[in-house]
């Protein structure tokens, strides 16, 4: 790839889109079989509410949230639970995770929701529970649950609105796709989105280098006659897309490294959202399926699908028209953040918005490591603003102390300083490695500070308590004495 570093960080890369993009958006072939984890989002995995030879129905709710951070998941086909077993998934790089699997009657029978009132009628706090209960999670890789995010925006008394169609990663189309062809999907649910959290604009980002996409959203706004919704280009620099250096983009405004964009009034959603709570709000239809990009070298017919969840990566795969001869490598995701899987016997779940299957055409080869000869590129190419080299000298040498100054956690692991390392040192791979341990010694280290402020605070309030004792004693005798003859 030609690569070129972007004035305030990031790359600027090739982006390998016209492959998949030549095609319109079309569904993918039903499923005989869809595997479903109970874990496909951020948070507590969600608890099961069918049991093995349960007959369903399309949209059916079968797993029910376990906490205030989970997510409801739904039947994508009406059939028969199969199973409830551990199953190998995607996000686990093939590790098995607690499914529920569903056997496909191929007759499609939907599942009847009781008919609610408009949008615009339902309170906002009602409205959020509604769209959480469409078990809608964040679609741009994230899956972060996306009702218990709009009651935090709530609290920031009306935030501005970011939907972020920035898709800047190479191989990845899904977003540009959607804009191009379900624009008004997108604005129906920027429309919700304003009324969930009472705030007055919204902007949806589009990268420059998606002009098709920016004039379908800017033609479906000025459809709607929201004056409250605008479409925007930004800059079709790797990382762009996010959520911090978009915030910065369009807004001038830092998020704290340790705090989140409702901190600073600001709420991003992904555009796939957006169009999954439009399909759920005014057609009744909860996430069951997703707009994936199939491409690569690897496959025969690259395009843009909309995917049953719990299909498999072999059934999406000869949608395409199989393997070529020159398959490789199967990522999930795309080039510079994406998984490497064992196998395609996996299921699409939420989460799944790419899958590459790369030939030697599109892999970067890594050659040997050698030692940091200090050039400073992967700090000019670091879209966080951060000295990579000085993270990795503290990360190999094993001195917190040094990692949480120079910023471990603020790393986004985007990949940037790898791609631009001519000593060729997989850094994102030993931040991500010491990530865990760093994070875990400042939770001790916060564990024992609080266990001190609450051994302190006990110890204060006894002497409190005491004190109090001895001067009603005190008093007490005094009343005695000024009693006696």
């Amino acid at each position: 790839m030609a690569v070129k570093i972007g004035t305030r960080g990031g790359l600027r890369l090739e982006a390998h889109k016209e492959r998949s993009t030549r095609q319109n958006l079309r569904a993918a072939s039903q499923p005989p079989i869809v595997v479903l984890p109970l874990d496909q989002h951020t948070g507590l995995p969600a608890i099961a509410i069918v049991k093995a030879g349960d007959r369903v129905l399309r949209g059916q709710p079968i797993a029910q949230p376990s906490g205030s951070l989970s997510a409801w998941l739904h039947s994508p086909v009406s059939g028969h639970v199969k199973a409830i077993e551990p199953r190998p998934a995607p996000h686990h790089l093939g590790s098995p995770t607690i499914s529920v699997v569903i056997e496909n009657d191929g007759r499609d029978e939907p599942f009847d929701f009781p008919a609610r009132a408009t949008f615009e009628e339902l309170p906002p706090e009602e409205l959020c529970e509604h769209i959480g209960r469409g078990g809608i999670v964040g679609l741009g890789g994230a899956v972060f649950p996306t009702a218990p995010k709009l009651w935090s925006g709530m609290q920031a008394h009306g935030p501005h609105l970011i939907l972020n169609g920035v898709e800047c990663e190479p191989y990845i189309s899904c977003d540009d796709m959607l804009m191009r062809e379900r624009a008004s999907d997108v604005v129906f649910g920027a429309r919700v989105l304003l009324h969930a959290l009472s705030t007055k604009s919204c902007i949806i980002a589009v990268e420059d280098d998606m002009p098709l996409a920016l004039e379908a959203m800017r033609r479906a706004v000025a459809e709607a006659g929201d004056s409250r919704v605008r479409a925007q280009a930004v800059p079709g620099i790797y990382p762009a897309g996010g959520e911090k250096q978009l915030i910065s983009t369009l807004l001038g405004v830092e998020v704290p490294f340790d705090g989140l964009p409702a901190d600073v009034g600001v709420l991003c959603h992904n555009v796939a959202t957006a169009a999954a709570i439009a399909h759920w709000i005014r057609d009744g239809r909860p996430l069951i399926s997703r707009i994936i990009t199939v491409t690569g070298d690897g496959v025969r017919e690259p395009a843009n699908l909309d995917v049953l969840l719990g299909t498999s990566f072999a059934s999406v795969i000869a949608d395409c028209g199989g393997y070529t001869e020159r398959m490789e490598r199967l990522i999930m995701g795309g080039s510079m953040m994406g998984l490497a899987l064992p196998h395609d016997e996996l299921p699409v779940v939420k989460a799944t918005n790419c899958i590459v299957a790369a030939s030697r055409l599109d892999l970067e080869p890594r050659a040997a490591e050698m030692p940091c000869i200090r050039c400073g590129l992967c700090a000019d190419a670091c879209p966080a603003f951060l000295l990579p080299q000085q993270i990795h000298l503290h990360v190999q040498s094993g001195d917190l102390a040094g990692m949480a100054r120079y910023g471990l956690l603020d790393c986004i692991e985007c990949g940037c300083c790898d791609y631009v390392c001519p000593s060729q040192i997989p850094l994102v791979e030993r931040f991500r490695e010491a990530k865990p341990l760093h994070a875990a010694t400042l939770a001790e280290r916060n564990d024992a500070a609080l266990a001190r402020l609450r051994f302190e605070a006990r110890a204060e309030r006894l002497e409190r308590l005491e004190s109090e004792r001895r001067a009603a004693l005190a008093r007490k005798r005094q009343e005695l004495t000024g009693k006696r003859p």
